[in-house]
């Protein structure tokens, strides 16, 4: 299964980015290899409108069944829920950790989104 995650880095240890249409980068886990990609979000950070739904598409086009952030508005909710990515939120601190908490079956599925459009 691939899960992705919001960084502000490169590597599971960098931390996890509370923004999930303006975050940094994505990082992409398979846990079938425990192997991951970093997926680049520069073109959404300065963007006027449109970051959630951009970066839902990406995330959908990247293959991952499952999105762990901070938060998620909710025109990118409804654009991951139509895709049939999972939504989790959590406040972990690194990718890794959050990766964890994932792993030990912590996290619950979001239902709706937890913040408004353009929350930074």
């Amino acid at each position: 299964m691939k899960i992705a995650f919001t960084a502000s880095g490169e590597t599971l240890e960098a931390a996890l980015d509370r923004r999930f249409g303006r975050a940094a980068k994505f990082i992409v886990y398979d846990t079938d290899t425990d192997a991951f990609e970093v997926i680049d979000n520069v073109q959404n950070l300065n963007a006027a409108q449109g970051a959630g739904i951009q970066a839902a598409q990406t995330i959908s086009q990247s293959g991952a069944e499952c999105l762990v952030t901070g938060h998620c508005g909710p025109k990118a909710f409804r654009v991951l829920s139509v895709a049939g990515i999972k939504v989790y939120n959590t406040d972990a601190p690194t990718v890794a950790a959050a990766l964890e908490a994932f792993k030990a079956g912590t996290l619950e599925p979001a239902t709706s989104s937890d913040v408004e459009g353009h929350w930074v």
